[in-house]
This record gives C-alpha cells, sequence and structure tokens, in this order.
C-alpha cells in the first residue's frame, strides 16, 4: 500500500489485488476499498499498463475468480456488477476510466452505488480500452487486461 493512501485515506476495509493477462504479464497493482459515509471509496494504484498514456476501463465485476481461458482471460470474474439490471454505464460496478502517465495510473473514487458489504468476493476488472459510457453492454471496453479478487484486509 502506498503511503499517499495510508497518509489521506486510513486503512483500507478490503483490496484486490491485480494480475495482468497472459498477454500482459507484467501488469499488475492493488485496488483498495474504504467505506465512507453513504459509499464506498475505491483507491487504484497501477503498474505496467501498456502505451505511454492511455484510458482503460475499470469495472466492478459481478463473478469471485480471475481465471479464463487464453481467447478469453478472465471470463470467469462475470459481467459488470449489475444488482438493479441497469443499462451501462449506471452498473452499480461501473467507474471511471483509469489514466495512465507511462504505465502507471493512480486513482481514488467515491462511489455511492456500491458499499464494502456488497464488493467483497467479487472481482475488479481492467479492460484494454476506456470505456466510451454508452455502448451495451460493456462500454465497449475490449479484452480484459487484468483482475483481482476483493477480499477483507485484516
Amino acid at each position: 500500500m502506498t503511503d499517499f493512501w495510508l497518509q489521506h485515506l486510513g486503512r483500507p476495509r478490503a483490496a484486490a489485488r491485480l494480475q495482468g493477462s497472459g498477454a500482459y504479464p507484467g501488469l499488475g497493482g492493488t485496488v483498495y476499498f474504504y467505506p465512507m459515509a453513504s459509499g464506498l471509496m475505491a483507491a487504484a494504484d497501477v503498474y505496467g499498463l501498456p502505451g505511454e498514456s492511455s484510458f482503460f476501463a475499470f469495472h466492478i465485476h459481478s463473478g469471485g475468480r480471475c481465471s479464463g481461458s487464453e481467447q478469453e482471460p478472465f471470463a470467469d470474474a462475470g459481467s459488470h456488477y449489475d444488482p438493479q439490471g441497469r443499462p451501462h454505464p449506471m452498473h452499480a460496478g461501473d467507474l471511471p476510466p483509469l489514466l495512465s502517465d507511462h504505465g502507471r495510473a493512480l486513482q481514488a473514487v467515491w462511489t455511492g452505488r456500491l458499499t464494502l458489504r456488497e464488493v467483497l468476493g467479487r472481482t475488479v476488472i481492467l479492460h484494454a480500452n476506456p470505456d466510451d459510457l454508452r455502448t451495451q453492454p460493456a462500454g465497449g471496453a475490449g479484452p480484459r487486461i487484468a483482475c483481482g479478487v476483493i477480499r477483507p484486509v485484516r
């Protein structure tokens, strides 16, 4: 955990350790989760993203595993977490895209759509493309390039 998150947000209550797909073995990082008044703060610290500067779709998915196949990395993470059955980008699990600078991304986002209890055991997925915020069902985000299961921090 970076000192920045500790200094500004305290200790997280949950975290997802990201692992890159077979095509992106150097991609990794952690997404930390902090319960807040009326919602949840997700703080991402990601490294090894492809390209010099780009946006990457960032979502909470409904499944609880990062398994899949070479053709469909992280397929078992399921679809976007969407308990209300809303269209994209109004799924509870839709988060703003990450902006990478020379392969590194730091982002903190608050959402009133999620609670800590809802995300535990689910997955965080990074996609190869930015989220266009309109294409159904997943924003035209492209292949899944990283995944992590959200687990409690003790």
